[in-house]
């Protein structure tokens, strides 16, 4: 029986196994003394005890006493009156009583399941000093004892068990928090990871889209005039796309951008000087000053990258002549610097990016640099042109964020 518990454990299923053959075993001594002490109404007593045990055993078969605190009173009441009726009868009904006393704390609200313990013990008492016909202090001493003994082990396992629901109820708790937490970092991850490929894409494969029209439209424009231009422009424009697509395939592979394939990062930034000079009226010359040092695969991306997006703004919105990209090694640091010397703009009145609109390179530039522990200043002024400074430290913070990762 375990109407209090809702959850039967094997600790819990064995005591209450315990308990039924303590309550079986009590009453067949009763009535197995009462025949060989050959007392009178041995028969009754037998009978009474018979009864008394099928009442008791019908508690742990019916569904209603395990999940009725009511009903389970009910039963528990039958149970005692067999037990008082058996007391009337034979002496040895009285170590009833100790199995009686759990059953009553278990089944019974704190204050009844009390009340009762008292009065199964006034009656233990009662009944044996009647069969003795007599009465000594001696003789409450056991039923008090074992009310006492019956008080501090059922209160001392509903502490135990409260405190294990408790730490079960944390473990849950944790367990789910853990969880959560396993899908805020799945959800910044995926976050981050978008915005790293829309920085790409928008450094990579937007960038030459853009230059791949810019070049068409040229063609266009020379086509009835001057058709050998055209056709300049129209092989540019396919160099481009074949870029381009060298590009799609890199993230489709996840490796090192083709730009920077069997050379060194100033190679790469020469040449892109090289093919926006040759794609586009403006001249851009790459400068190199510093000892070169070794960076990571990280660092020579994002420079690219920067490089990249800072051109193609000049291309498209400066209107320059003259664009020069310096690459350069600084002691502790390497910086990378774009100067033209186009219309220039006011750069507190940037507009917010707008992806669509083709704003995410300045705040994509920057994010780069700032996810390597770097900086990235922005100098301009209408009519004066426009100054752009990349700074990453040589030695990056270890803890980079994840679009900064080679």
């Amino acid at each position: 029986m375990n109407t209090a518990a809702p959850v039967l454990t094997p600790t819990t299923r064995a005591l209450a196994w315990c308990l039924h053959l303590l309550v079986i075993g009590l009453l067949a001594l009763a009535a197995g003394r009462a025949v060989t002490d050959g007392r009178p109404h041995a028969g009754v007593i037998v009978a009474v005890s018979a009864v008394c045990g099928l009442v008791y055993a019908a508690g742990p078969v019916l569904p209603r006493v395990r999940r009725s605190r009511r009903a389970a009173a009910l039963w528990l009441a039958a149970v005692g009156a067999c037990w008082l009726t058996l007391l009337a009868l034979s002496p040895d009904a009285v170590w009833v009583a100790f199995p009686l006393y759990f059953l009553q704390l278990h089944l019974l609200p704190r204050r009844a399941g009390l009340a009762a313990v008292a009065a199964t013990a006034v009656a233990a008492v009662a009944g044996f000093a009647a069969h003795q016909r007599s009465f000594s202090p001696a003789m409450a001493i056991g039923p008090a004892l074992g009310a006492a003994v019956a008080v501090a082990v059922v209160w001392g396992y509903q502490a135990l068990y409260r405190e294990s629901e408790h730490r079960r109820a944390l473990i849950e708790e944790l367990t789910a928090t853990r969880a959560d937490l396993a899908a805020a970092q799945h959800t910044a991850g995926v976050l981050a990871e978008r915005d790293r490929l829309a920085r790409e894409i928008h450094d990579t494969l937007a960038q030459g889209l853009s230059s791949i029209q810019l070049l068409l439209r040229a063609a266009e424009r020379a086509l009835p005039q001057a058709p050998q231009n055209a056709a300049r422009y129209v092989d540019q424009a396919r160099q481009a796309a074949v870029d381009n697509l060298a590009e799609a395939r890199r993230f489709v592979a996840a490796l090192t951008p083709p730009t920077l394939e069997g050379t060194t990062l100033a190679g790469a930034l020469e040449r892109l000087c090289a093919t926006t000079a040759a794609r586009h009226p403006l001249t851009a010359r790459f400068h190199l000053t510093g000892d070169a040092v070794p960076l990571t695969m990280a660092q020579e991306v994002a420079l690219l990258r920067i490089a990249q997006s800072a051109l193609a703004n000049t291309v498209r919105h400066a209107e320059a002549t003259t664009a020069d990209v310096t690459l350069g090694y600084l002691g502790d640091h390497v910086s990378l610097d774009i100067v033209d010397d186009g219309r220039g703009f006011d750069p507190g009145r940037l507009p917010a990016p707008d992806p669509e609109a083709g704003g995410f390179g300045l705040a994509a530039m920057r994010a780069r640099a700032h996810a390597l522990g770097g900086t990235l200043a922005l100098t301009s002024a209408p009519g004066h042109g426009t100054a752009l400074a990349a700074r990453l430290p040589l030695n990056p913070p270890s803890q980079l964020q994840p679009e900064a990762r080679p």
